[in-house]
């Protein structure tokens, strides 16, 4: 799951556009804080695809960036480079809360997809315990970016909303991703490939 989001290096990787926007646009204005962002991101694109890395997370990396460019230029302010990713945590808390009222939990759901296993695991109580667990941390960490940034939003702190996007960003998933881990390695869910068995 790590390697389909560019690994941990594609976290950091991430960040860096936002480390250039703000300080540039403090200095030189919004239209240089646009390019510049725009030509981190499309550097990070050419180096990942020189170095062979995985294509999808580079190239939906670079997009983000354009469309959170793109907003902020038709709003003619900083914040708006922002407000894409702020909508997208909201997104994305509703989505796991859902998922766990259906009693179908995103993470056993995307786990089961990726290592072969399908949902035979819905059959079993503790299983859905276990991964109703590791989809609420996922709702707690989007849910946690969208109250935080949406606040500093409103309130026209966009020096602190660049702070809480990368202090909020990699470092919460890795959290996530440490109880995910925990909880497919309790059900038991190893790979069909690795396990050699299908896992009930």
């Amino acid at each position: 799951m790590l390697e389909q989001m560019g690994g941990f290096s594609g976290l950091i990787y991430s960040t860096l556009p936002v480390l250039v926007f703000v300080p540039i646009n403090s200095i030189w204005g919004l239209t240089a804080a646009i390019w510049s962002a725009l030509g981190v991101a499309g550097a990070i694109l050419a180096w990942r695809l020189y170095r062979r890395s995985p294509v999808q997370p580079a190239i939906s990396g670079f997009l983000g960036v354009g469309i959170c460019a793109f907003i902020a230029y038709r709003m003619g302010e900083a914040k708006g480079f922002f407000l894409f990713g702020i909508y997208t945590s909201l997104v994305y808390a509703g989505a796991f809360l859902v998922s766990i009222l259906a009693r179908w939990p995103l993470v056993g759901i995307i786990w089961g997809f990726l290592n072969g296993h399908g949902t035979e695991w819905r059959s079993d109580r503790r299983l859905i315990r276990l991964y109703d667990i590791a989809t609420a941390t996922w709702v707690l960490v989007f849910g946690a970016r969208y109250l935080v940034q949406s606040s500093l939003y409103d309130t026209d702190h966009t020096g602190w909303l660049a702070f809480a996007r990368i202090a909020m960003g990699w470092p919460l998933t890795a959290v996530a991703f440490a109880v995910t881990v925990w909880a497919v390695r309790r059900a038991g869910h190893l790979p069909a490939a690795k396990s050699g068995t299908e896992v009930g």
